[in-house]
């Protein structure tokens, strides 16, 4: 299938690593012009490197701090000096901390505002004028499968996760009359450092091996496996081209069929 994205710019947040560097991958395999962004300079090198090996095709990288604002505009004006308009992005960034209520104070709690909601809407405010004027555009925010069911041990990420559904669900009614479609996807439990570190944070919690907790999750995965990233990355590229016209303001978990709500 041509996804009809060749040439476009694609512009991937949270990409030296992870899922998001397996998106950019994706990306680049389909003829995108991909922009990298991160704010650890020396993995981004690395991450460049790893991507031109695979794909033959180099990306470019931009050292970005994702909750600074003004680095954000930066990104965004040197991506669309060096490559042209920016016709997709993957808004994407680490998760916070692991922990319950009683762990965290106002400190905690604005650094996971700024680093998975705010940071988020600043991008998509700067790359929305040039996907106006081209009258095309495609946008995923990469949340948690904690949307449809928290997970334990996680208050930061189950709260913040969930504004931005709010965020894809109104910008999907504002931004159609443009021919600009956003989505959300879910992560469920990916084979990422991400998830071993949770996985090691929810051991130390309960006093047992992280191996335990690996495999008490996979129990609860249909699948019986964590994700490989590619598989998550398939799914964000087809959200982001034209061989999706139609699905917008949706929240598609990606998780092994773990999560059991209905909706």
């Amino acid at each position: 299938m041509d996804l009809g994205i060749k040439n476009r710019v694609a512009l991937i947040m949270a990409s030296s690593s992870g899922l998001g560097k397996s998106i950019a991958r994706r990306f680049l395999m389909e003829g995108a012009t991909v922009m990298l962004a991160s704010r650890n300079e020396e993995m981004l090198n690395r991450a460049v490197q790893e991507l031109t090996d695979d794909t033959s095709v180099t990306p470019y990288y931009t050292v970005c701090d994702i909750t600074k604002g003004e680095q954000i505009k930066n990104l965004v004006r040197s991506t669309t000096e060096k490559l042209g308009p920016i016709s997709i992005l993957v808004n994407n960034a680490g998760g916070p901390p692991a922990g319950t209520f009683d762990t965290f104070d106002d400190e905690a709690w604005q650094k996971a505002f700024e680093l998975n909601l705010l940071s988020y809407v600043r991008t998509t405010r700067e790359v929305l004028p040039f996907m106006k004027v081209q009258k095309w555009g495609r946008i995923v925010n990469s949340t948690s499968s904690s949307v449809k069911q928290v997970i334990e041990n996680l208050i930061l990420s189950n709260t913040l996760r969930l504004g931005v559904i709010g965020l894809t669900k109104t910008l999907s009614q504002e931004l159609a009359p443009y021919n600009i479609l956003i989505n959300a996807i879910g992560p469920g439990r990916f084979d990422t450092q991400r998830i071993r570190q949770l996985d090691q944070a929810l051991a130390v919690k309960r006093g047992v091996s992280a191996d335990e907790i690996s495999r008490e999750a996979m129990n609860q995965i249909p699948l019986g496996r964590y994700g490989h990233p590619d598989e998550y990355a398939r799914l964000a590229v087809f959200l982001c081209s034209e061989a999706n016209s139609y699905i917008t303001g949706q929240t598609i978990l990606a998780d092994g069929g773990m999560v059991k709500a209905v909706l």
